[in-house]
């Protein structure tokens, strides 16, 4: 079989923040003591010389890049100090460059400054088109944010992100299967029976709920010396609890928008904290906010050898986060003031804009692990159930 070879791989992996891997000389320790690492799934040793060796069909199409929760142990015991988990990082980062037809996420990593320039212009233009679109002065007497900027008007600008946002992840997410598949071993056609789509079932159960909902193997395997954490402070707690606040505040606006359209309750109806879908954003809301501002924490003070090196593009997607936390429980509280107050309103507008655009970037930011790491351990667990390999 014919492979090619693209020389130009490995500086352009280095541009994502892969600056040590020049030291590795493949002596395979990396492989040795990763606690992921078994069977065929040698990494990050394999991955390594896939860029040295410029083969970047290889190292795009490999699932066991999103199948690495950096830990880094490899890193710590590297002979060389060649940072091999921040290679990984470096590379994932490089492959949802890839994935992304729009080539926004290539800018968005390879340029920090005129990256962070973008955002914030991006979330000033969603506010200001907001207000322009207001409804008029804001009501006098209360505070009533959804009269102020119509309901409708958020709920529209609502839709055509979530469109984009599928638009934009399902072509990222077909260009990674095209990849994956193939080298995988998967033949689709040996999948078109009884046993088949029970093996589907089986590697989605796997994937989503097990993996990227419950991290069992981030967990069981990868906590190494910061086991001895307290549990709320360790790393896939923290993780979990930004992604799972993060959807479950997703799922509450879904449902406020259903609940509308069927007219059980209008969007901004105030009712009691106990009301099911309030409680659902509330309770997400504060997971999202503690999970967000201890990973920032750690990030600040390099807490533990996965924080060791942070860039760009990890800060915008916490920043962002958090903005749109803090903002959603101020906005909160300016309902239980007396008299209504400007700052509440303005706060508003920050909050929509920056949630839309926090939903808008997360295919071309690092939030696209949340995507692409599900399709690889579909692929992983599919392939060692043999129901789809190709024979």
């Amino acid at each position: 079989m014919t492979v090619r070879v693209d020389p130009a791989l490995l500086p352009e992996i280095k541009k994502y923040g892969a600056f040590d891997v020049d030291a590795c000389f493949n002596c395979g320790n990396c492989t040795a003591v990763c606690p992921l690492s078994e069977g065929d799934a040698t990494f990050p040793r394999r991955i390594i010389r896939y860029a040295q060796v410029g083969m970047k069909d290889e190292l795009l199409s490999s699932k066991e890049l999103w199948t690495c929760y950096a830990c880094g142990q490899c890193s710590e015991t590297c002979p060389r100090q060649a940072e091999p988990s921040e290679f990984m990082a470096a590379s994932r980062r490089y492959a949802t460059a890839e994935y992304d037809r729009t080539r926004l996420g290539r800018f968005l990593f390879l340029q920090p400054l005129l990256g962070t320039i973008f955002a914030v212009v991006l979330a000033v233009f969603l506010g200001l088109f907001m207000y322009v679109m207001r409804s008029g002065p804001a009501p006098e007497g209360e505070t009533a944010y959804f009269e102020w900027i119509p309901a409708h008007l958020i709920h529209d600008m609502g839709i055509i992100v979530m469109v984009l946002v599928f638009i934009a992840g399902l072509a990222g997410v077909l260009t990674m299967m095209s990849k994956v598949g193939p080298a995988s071993g998967i033949g689709w056609r040996n999948l078109m029976n009884r046993e088949g789509i029970k093996a589907i079932g089986s590697a989605l159960w796997s994937s989503l709920a097990i993996e990227s909902l419950g991290q069992k193997r981030y967990r069981q395997d990868c906590e190494n010396d910061e086991a001895v954490l307290a549990w709320y402070r360790r790393p896939w707690v923290l993780h979990a609890a930004t992604m799972l606040g993060f959807l479950g505040l997703l799922l509450a606006t879904i449902l406020n928008y259903g609940l509308d359209i069927f007219g059980i309750k209008e969007t901004g109806e105030p009712v009691p904290i106990w009301y099911p879908v309030r409680l659902l954003g509330t309770v997400a809301g504060f997971v999202m906010m503690y999970g967000a501002s201890m990973l920032m924490i750690r990030r600040w003070r390099k807490e533990g050898r996965t924080v060791r090196y942070s860039f760009t593009s990890d800060w915008m997607f916490l920043w962002l986060l958090w903005i749109a936390g803090l903002t959603g429980f101020i906005i909160e509280l300016a309902l239980y003031l007396p008299d209504p107050v400007w700052w509440g309103y303005a706060l508003f507008l920050v909050h929509v804009a920056v949630a839309m655009e926090l939903v808008l970037l997360v295919p071309f930011t690092k939030f696209a692990h949340a995507i692409y790491r599900p399709v690889s351990l579909f692929f992983g667990s599919l392939g060692k159930s043999g129901k789809g390999t190709s024979s």
